[in-house]
């Protein structure tokens, strides 16, 4: 022996000191094994247990996670597919109107009443497009204006005051407050004389 507490290595000791040690420390044994380790086993098995419960009900909520976001996109796929939809539906009487202005275009030779439903189709579209946000632009007589007027031209007039429209090729649109299309105008310049 060196002097110490410790049995020496290949006597046969190197157990029973171990085993005296564990005393020492507050473990007893059982059964070969020491009663702090069968308790630290049994807390294991009772923790594995709890995290395979955890993992199972985390990997159900990711799951669960994964169909929402999948349902939410085929819906807004969907929403998008068919928004259209409504102003479509509104649109359909003025096609309807369109197609009896054509068939008493085929049976009668009075224009007058013709044109006066046309006119009345045409107000009846703009209604509806108006309902969905579109606004036509104010034309002749008013202030140009570049930001929402493409002038086309110049032009003299004894009525129309400097850089006022004179004429309008082509209305103008807003849409939700946002131009949707320029109107083409004829600006009105200084007399030249």
């Amino acid at each position: 022996m060196t002097g110490s507490n410790q049995p020496e290595p290949g006597t046969g000791d190197e157990s029973k000191g171990f085993e005296a040690q564990l005393e020492q420390e507050g473990f007893a044994a059982v059964e070969g094994a020491p009663v702090a380790v069968t308790d630290l086993a049994a807390q294991l098995e009772v923790a594995c247990q709890e995290a395979a419960q955890a993992k199972d009900q985390m990997l159900r909520y990711a799951a669960e996670c994964d169909n929402f976001k999948k349902r939410l996109e085929r819906e807004r796929c969907n929403s998008l597919m068919f928004a259209e939809e409504c102003i479509i539906r509104e649109l359909l009487p003025t096609i309807d109107n369109l197609e009896r202005a054509i068939e008493q275009g085929k049976t009668t030779m009075d224009c007058a009443t013709l044109l006066e439903g046309v006119e009345m189709t045409r107000k009846g579209l703009l209604a509806t497009l108006e309902k969905f946000g579109l606004k036509a632009l104010a034309g002749a007589g008013q202030p140009f204006d570049p930001n929402i007027h493409e002038a086309l031209a110049t032009g003299v007039s004894d009525t129309v005051p400097v850089n006022h429209i004179i004429q309008e090729y082509e209305k103008g649109y807003l849409y939700k407050d946002r131009l949707l299309r320029a109107a083409k105008v004829v600006v009105a310049k200084q007399d030249g004389n």
